[in-house]
Formats: structure tokens, C-alpha cells, sequence
């Protein structure tokens, strides 16, 4: 009788022991993901994990930081970019197998929550104490409004009153609090569900500015991250990325 309890009790054990691994062989990915994507990746996951059952983990930062993370070896499955330059570093570094691939293209914009419509000339008014943008040292969208910033005739007059945002989501914040009057931001930002329909926003022209190209990596080949490098390119992701603002093809321009 003992013997026969000792038994029920290994045989409950093993069920328990095989359920949780079970658990935690299901597939997940881990993506590391630019702030400007942020609103739009969570859309893309939603969709995917609800297509294929896989369950995925953003991972926000600024590019730049997000690429040092992954040159000290970070465990991270894909690389979706706010530029080419940081993902290209990595493929030229061997830390992933195939060449980086754009897969939108995103405009800059200036924004403010006050009722002026927010223009270039408005920087150097006096109305004007601070103007935001992200970390041009890390954040693409950042380096590409700093050298518009630069070709201004009255950027030395402005300069200081300049403020950086450590990436997208905090620049996002500053102008929206009116920490700052106005700031550089991604157009992806105001049509986003948390900023949408707030102030006003006026798009930097390609005479000043080209769409920036986002390039995605695959860092991992685990068949879960390489379904969703696929999906990333996909029709259904295409009309996502529209949706909050990006282009999706250099014909769009």
C-alpha cells in the first residue's frame, strides 16, 4: 500500500513537472524595437501572435542603444531599426547572418500642442524657450532634425534653447507636456492612439528632409523570429505601417 502511494505521487509529479515544460518550450520571440515603432510594433505583434499563436516581447529604446545592447550580447531575435546605419554595423560586426532590409519609411515632423501651427521661423521667436528632439547621438530621427537644425541662418541663435530627448517616447513627452513650446518628432507619433488629434504638426518637406529608411534585422534563425521577419514584409504589415504614417516603398515618396 505504501509502495502504491509512492507511486501515485512520482506519477503526479512527473505530470506536473512535463506541464511546465511544455509552458515554456512554447515559441516566443524577443524584438528589439526603435521608439518611433513602438505604437506600430504593438499593432504588428497583435496581428501576428493572433495569426500564429506566437507570443512576442518588445523591447523600446533608441536605436543606437538598442544596437550596443546587441553588440554586448543581448538576447534579442530581431532588430527593427529607425535607420540603415545601425543594422548595418551589426551585419558588418557577424552578428547576424543576412544583409539588413528596409521595411518602411518614416518622415519628420515638428509638433506642438499650442495653436500656432509650428513652423521653422517659429524656432527663433521669443515665445520659443525650448525646442525638443531626440538624442541626434543615438536617435535617427534625432541626428536627421539636428542637421536641418544646422542648415537654419539663425541656428546659433537657437541653439540653446535646444533639449534632448533620450529617445522618441521621451521627446514625445516633452512636447506634449510643454516642456517644450514645439520639437522634432516622428510623423508615426501623432497617429498613434495616445497623441492623435493633439496640437498641431507640420511635415519637414524632402526638400529638407528624405523619408528616413527603417531596415530590420534577423538575428536569430529560430523558425518563430524568422516567421516574423516574413510577416514584417507582408501585405497585412504594409497596411499597418501606413496606418500610422510610414511609407512603405521608395515609389511612395
Amino acid at each position: 500500500m505504501v509502495r502504491l502511494k509512492y507511486f501515485f505521487l512520482i506519477f503526479s509529479l512527473s505530470v506536473v513537472f512535463s506541464c511546465g515544460v511544455d509552458k515554456s518550450s512554447s515559441p516566443k520571440i524577443r524584438i528589439a524595437t526603435a521608439a518611433n515603432m513602438q505604437f506600430a510594433m504593438q499593432d504588428l505583434i497583435q496581428k501576428f501572435s493572433r495569426l500564429t499563436g506566437i507570443s512576442c516581447e518588445m523591447i523600446v529604446s533608441s536605436s543606437g542603444k538598442l544596437t550596443a545592447q546587441i553588440m554586448q550580447g543581448a538576447p534579442y531575435d530581431l532588430f527593427v531599426s529607425a535607420n540603415e546605419k545601425y543594422p548595418q554595423e551589426i551585419f558588418e560586426l557577424g552578428l547576424c547572418k543576412n544583409k539588413p532590409q528596409p521595411y518602411a519609411y518614416g518622415n519628420l515632423i515638428l509638433w506642438s500642442i499650442r495653436d500656432t501651427m509650428p513652423e521653422l521661423s517659429v524656432l527663433q521667436s521669443e515665445k520659443t524657450k525650448h525646442i525638443a528632439l531626440p538624442n541626434p547621438k543615438v536617435a535617427p530621427y534625432g541626428k536627421a532634425a539636428y542637421a536641418i537644425l544646422k542648415t537654419l541662418p539663425f541656428f546659433q541663435k537657437i541653439e540653446t534653447k535646444l533639449v534632448y530627448g533620450e529617445n522618441i517616447s521621451q521627446t514625445n513627452q516633452f512636447i506634449v507636456t510643454q516642456a517644450a513650446e514645439v520639437g522634432f518628432t516622428a510623423l508615426s507619433s501623432v497617429h498613434s492612439l495616445p497623441y492623435k488629434n493633439k496640437g498641431k504638426w507640420t511635415l519637414v518637406t524632402s526638400e529638407k528632409h528624405l523619408p528616413i529608411a527603417q531596415t530590420a534585422v534577423l538575428l536569430e534563425q529560430n523558425d518563430a523570429a524568422k516567421k516574423f521577419y516574413q510577416f514584417l514584409f507582408s501585405k497585412e504589415a504594409k497596411k499597418t505601417l501606413k496606418k500610422f504614417g510610414y511609407l512603405t516603398t521608395q515609389a511612395d515618396f
